[in-house]
């Protein structure tokens, strides 16, 4: 993460992200634009495995390989999400405007079903795409009847709740009451376990997306004025993230989980293994969160003052690694990993097992 410069900053330079503009002002257009397209992609950042996985028949998107590109390519897995939504936008569809999309007479299931066609190639259609229209026509009435149909109209409302004092988790939770669809819980042994991976990576998005320059004036996050506390929310429990923490060994399997990983075996939602897998994806990248942070500690001990301290944003966020920025990291890292554009070198690793399988609408 250090070699590689990797910062909450690294957000807008995918090439597919919808980047705000700088510098930041609740007025100007593309500020509600860019909210309402992070929100939107939370709202249906669920569900990409494909039993094709490899093929060129899996749902795909062919769209521009990034904002201006002239050149075009297919996009697979999490990215057919955004390349769908950014094709749409550039013809001309306002596909994530909540007054647009919880409008069945403005905006018809066939519609949303073109918006999310698949590429000439691919055999498979969006999974879900029924769950995926239900949970757009339940957010965007939310957010049209209580927050002035938008996205930025409820960071308004928190921010009034909480007098521009509330934290990333007080926002999380606000999410997870205010939009069933977010409430990623479930019953495990009798007890109530709570993961809420796009409450969280919705709040995480939000804050990569407008943070502050490094040594602006003042660094100050424009959306969180007296500190985001980011380091209180976890890393966001999906099927990327614990495979490759198990292909680091960071997360040990026995053999009994391989064997239903290797069998491409589904798991049901909230079974024992799923919740396993989930909950020790948190408690890992919190353990390696600690890890760097005693090293980084350590590390200060022994380094000359020479003013590069003072380039630290508000409460020190960028300085305290979160398990945000280190889940951001290791998603990108197991797709670079996936396609073959890097490998892990200097530690030992153990094979890259097939991800858990559970289709649902919470990861």
């Amino acid at each position: 993460m250090t070699s590689e410069t990797y910062t909450p900053r690294t957000w807008r330079t995918h090439p597919l992200h919808l980047v705000p503009p700088e510098p930041y002002s609740p007025s100007h257009p593309g500020t509600k634009a860019t909210l309402d397209w992070i929100f939107f992609v939370s709202s249906l950042n669920f569900s990409f495995w494909s039993e094709k996985e490899g093929s060129p028949e899996r749902y795909g998107v062919e769209w521009r390989e990034g904002w201006g590109s002239e050149k075009t390519s297919v996009w697979t897995g999490y990215w057919s999400l955004l390349a769908s939504i950014n094709r749409a936008l550039e013809a001309g569809i306002p596909i994530t405007d909540p007054s647009f999309y919880s409008s069945e007479a403005l905006c018809p299931d066939k519609l949303i079903e073109d918006v999310f066609r698949h590429a000439p190639q691919s055999k498979e259609s969006i999974p879900l795409l029924r769950d995926r229209i239900k949970i757009l026509r339940e957010v965007g009435s939310i957010l049209c009847k209580e927050f002035r149909g938008s996205f930025q109209g409820f960071l308004e409302s928190f921010h009034r709740k909480y007098k521009y004092h509330g934290t990333a988790l007080q926002l999380v939770q606000m999410v997870a009451e205010t939009f069933p669809s977010f409430r990623d819980e479930t019953t495990y042994e009798g007890r109530r376990v709570y993961f809420w991976k796009r409450p969280q990576i919705l709040v995480a998005e939000t804050w990569a997306a407008f943070y502050p320059p490094p040594c602006s004036s003042p660094t100050i996050h424009p959306l969180f004025r007296h500190g985001a506390f980011i380091h209180e929310l976890t890393m966001f429990a999906d099927y990327r993230v614990p495979q490759i923490l198990h292909h680091l060994r960071i997360l040990s399997y026995p053999s009994s989980l391989i064997d239903i990983l290797l069998s491409h075996k589904p798991l049901p939602t909230g079974c024992r293994e799923e919740v396993a897998i989930r909950a020790a994806s948190i408690l890992a990248v919190e353990q390696v969160r600690k890890e760097i942070e005693r090293l980084r500690s350590r590390k200060k001990t022994n380094m000359p003052k020479n003013g590069l301290e003072k380039c630290v944003s508000v409460e020190g966020e960028w300085d305290e690694v979160s398990s945000v920025v280190i889940d951001f990291y290791l998603w990108d890292l197991a797709k670079k990993i996936e396609v073959g554009d890097e490998k892990v070198d200097g530690i030992r690793t153990v094979e890259m097992l097939p991800a858990h399988r559970t289709r649902s609408i919470w990861y």
